[in-house]
């Protein structure tokens, strides 16, 4: 089977390995889109699953994608609607095709197709509404260099400045500035340092300072203070990072801050309101689950121990609530691909994680979208049960 992420086959990476398995042993299925007339009529039926007694919200089915997709992205746009694109189809080819999802109808519309279908890339909303995609992997197994911007206003795309640097599995921050700052990634067989810089002024890249260490499957957050803190990731040789940088918009430059107490690749990063950040799960240097959570304080450039996941999970998504808590959901499960995984908020007033509604079916390589109503939209990715998915389904904090 195709795998457009080379990279990853040296250290056995899950995402291919699931992909492989299933495809192999003829379980590569596909949930069955909803319609829209069906979607709109059912958009409030809640899911057929058992609740937990202390759970905190609720999940909703909403309307399938059109196209079942893993690893894509999935951005909110100015005008409230969530823009999905690219990504795999279930046979590990990557897709060029978009789609909106329209809040108010809970239903799913086609929209212009990307100019190179692509995988493992990057979207970034700019302060003029648009969305510049950028790098991934293409149909070849090759890093692609370059880049298009999605304009909301006539669902098309146009091709604009290509990086320096091919990459996939990279980060994308939006700067203070308005320029969006890509960092590290991967060319397989080589690991990258370098990072470039996009004026949507001008279309063009300019190469900045390099990262000291070279990581992909990273994290990048931007901080209250105008700089990006880059966490973990899988690195040169390809164990998962301890380490940790700071890049400075006006120097150009990186500096090391203090390193993680585990080291991770595939974590998640979630700025917190009171502008600490939160790292959880990710896979540990010895090919493990990390069930561990860690809190970077930008005052002290120091990491402190928090509660640990109930799940020890990577590959999920972790959303910050309106409500300050951190809603993770999905990933690969500890043990078994069947074991149950349940969905869990992170409480930053007691540093606790307490259980929730669980999504059904169990996914990863999804993506967790925050919409204007405090509603969480999480669409496609791949099920150990039923392979690509279509399926979107909506969370709702209790009340």
């Amino acid at each position: 089977m195709k795998t457009t992420c080379t990279s990853r086959l040296p250290f056995l990476n899950p995402r291919v390995l699931i992909g492989f398995a299933l495809y192999a042993a003829g379980l590569v299925l596909v949930f069955a889109p909803m319609t829209n007339a069906t979607a709109a009529d059912n958009a409030d039926a809640e899911l057929n699953q058992s609740v937990p007694a202390q759970a905190l919200g609720r999940w909703k089915l909403t309307g399938d994608l059109i196209t079942a997709r893993v690893v894509h992205t999935a951005t909110l746009l100015p005008n409230g609607q969530v823009l999905a694109a690219g990504g795999e189809d279930l046979f590990g080819d990557p897709l060029a095709s978009a789609e909106l999802y329209d809040p108010a109808t809970r239903t799913w519309a086609a929209t212009g197709d990307l100019a190179t279908a692509r995988t493992f890339y990057t979207a970034t909303v700019l302060p003029n509404g648009q969305v510049l995609v950028s790098g991934g992997g293409d149909s070849n197994g090759s890093a692609l260099a370059s880049a298009e911007l999605y304009d909301p206003a006539n669902g098309t795309w146009t091709e604009t400045g290509s990086m320096a640097t091919a990459r996939y599995e990279h980060t994308a921050t939006l700067l203070p500035n308005g320029q969006v700052l890509v960092a590290g990634g991967s060319h397989y067989p080589d690991y990258l340092t370098s990072a470039e810089l996009y004026d949507p002024a001008t279309g063009v890249w300019t190469e900045t300072g390099s990262m000291a260490t070279a990581r992909f499957d990273h994290t990048a957050t931007l901080l209250p203070n105008g700089q990006v803190l880059v966490t973990g990731g899988h690195g040169s040789i390809g164990f998962p990072l301890a380490s940790a940088e700071l890049y400075d918009p006006a120097t150009g430059t990186w500096a090391t801050t203090d390193s993680l107490a585990t080291a991770r690749a595939f974590p998640t990063a979630t700025l917190l309101p009171n502008g600490q950040v939160l790292v959880a799960g990710g896979i540990g240097a010895d090919v493990l689950n990390v069930a561990s959570a860690e809190l970077y304080d930008p005052a002290t450039g120091a990491w402190t121990a928090t509660g640990s996941l109930t799940i020890a999970r990577f590959q999920h998504t972790a959303t910050l609530l309106p409500n300050g808590q951190v809603l993770v959901a999905g990933g690969e499960p500890p043990g078994t691909r069947e074991t149950p995984l349940h969905e869990e908020l992170y409480d930053p007033a007691t540093g606790m994680w307490t259980e929730t509604a669980g999504l059904k079916p169990l996914r990863l390589d999804h993506t967790a979208t925050l919409l204007r109503n405090g509603m969480v939209l999480v669409s496609g990715g791949s099920s150990p049960q039923y392979g690509v998915l279509a399926r979107a389904q909506l969370y709702k904090s209790a009340p």
